[in-house]
């Protein structure tokens, strides 16, 4: 059908969208919250997908990222793994602790 024949055809009707669940929203909500319960209050807390589901801890004092990356792996029942430390781009002062989220 071309614009002028959908306009013209009072049949057409909205779409209707399924309704909102905020399954992964709160799923991502709990896991920071846990996350954030080890860390410092100036900590910040990220996660990346790119096929893989990863947390990114970004903390000022290489003291409190060891302390997470002990504790890290028996959180949430086990679902963080392959931890690695790394610095944070453009940000000299923060030492970044990256896990895979097994989820």
């Amino acid at each position: 059908m071309g614009g002028a024949e959908a306009a013209a055809n009072p049949v057409v009707g909205q779409i209707s969208a399924p309704a909102k669940t905020a399954i992964v929203s709160d799923e991502l909500k709990r896991i920071t919250q846990a996350v954030a319960a080890l860390c410092p209050e100036d900590a910040e807390i990220s996660f990346e997908y790119d096929g893989k589901l990863r947390i990114h801890v970004d903390l000022r004092k290489l003291e409190d990222l060891a302390k997470v990356e002990i504790l890290l792996p028996g959180m949430c029942g086990g679902i963080f793994s392959d931890a690695q430390r790394g610095l944070v781009e453009h940000r000299p002062f923060l030492h970044r602790l990256t896990a895979l989220v097994d989820r």
